[in-house]
């Protein structure tokens, strides 16, 4: 009972520093100019109509991810790990590293049960980053994560989220969607650029879940 007492604790301390993550990633350091619009601030999610997304596969064991893959955007981006910032919320890759995706080492492995969080700026003061179309995948399109023991994890979009500051809720938007299966979540910024703020008013959250592995 301690022992789930214990996870049920650190799973809380984790959330709260999540959604404080949630709102600092909406900070950006563009000097005097706005941004485009990114998704709408809503649930882009699953079409009516859509084909059937296919089954989940077993876990796999943890292995650190070195590089993410998503072929639809284009987007080959090596992998970084990042601990937590002085708030306690986990620290996204550095403004000068536009092209890196972050990856919270402290969570889920890639590939293993549970969700790993990976999260890339969408934009800097002069260019676009890494996850700058991330808003635009669909339910069905293909992420895939090469790890460092030579297995590659093959993840499914199941839906893409853009969720406002204000309703911002950590465990929709980080939490795992069903218990067992391992999850990815890639995260940015997202909603306009609040000039007078400046930050972003919402954040993209792309869900996707293990569906395939190979070497």
């Amino acid at each position: 009972m301690y022992g789930r007492l214990l996870t049920g604790l650190t799973w809380a301390v984790l959330l709260l520093g999540l959604w404080l993550w949630g709102s600092e990633l909406t900070t950006d350091v563009r000097h005097g100019r706005s941004a485009p619009a990114i998704g709408d601030v809503a649930s882009v999610g699953r079409p009516p109509g859509a084909a059937e997304l296919p089954p989940a596969v077993r876990p796999l064991t943890g292995a650190r991810p070195q590089r993410l893959d998503i072929p639809d955007l284009g987007v080959q981006a090596p992998v970084v790990a990042r601990g937590l910032d002085a708030r306690g919320a986990p620290d996204p890759p550095p403004f000068d590293q536009p092209g890196v995706v972050g990856w919270y080492a402290a969570g889920a492995q890639p590939g293993a049960a549970g969700t790993a969080l990976m999260v890339g700026h969408v934009d800097t003061g002069t260019r676009p980053a890494v996850f700058q179309r991330i808003s635009t995948l669909e339910p069905g399109e293909t992420v895939r994560v090469i790890r460092d023991d030579g297995r590659v994890a093959e993840f499914t979009v199941e839906d893409v989220r853009v969720l406002s500051r204000e309703d911002f809720d950590a465990h929709q938007a980080y939490g795992p969607r069903e218990p067992g299966r391992a999850e990815l979540r890639l995260i940015t910024c997202g909603g306009t650029f609040d000039r007078a703020s400046r930050r972003y008013t919402a954040n993209v959250i792309v869900s996707a879940y293990l569906t395939g592995t190979g070497l």
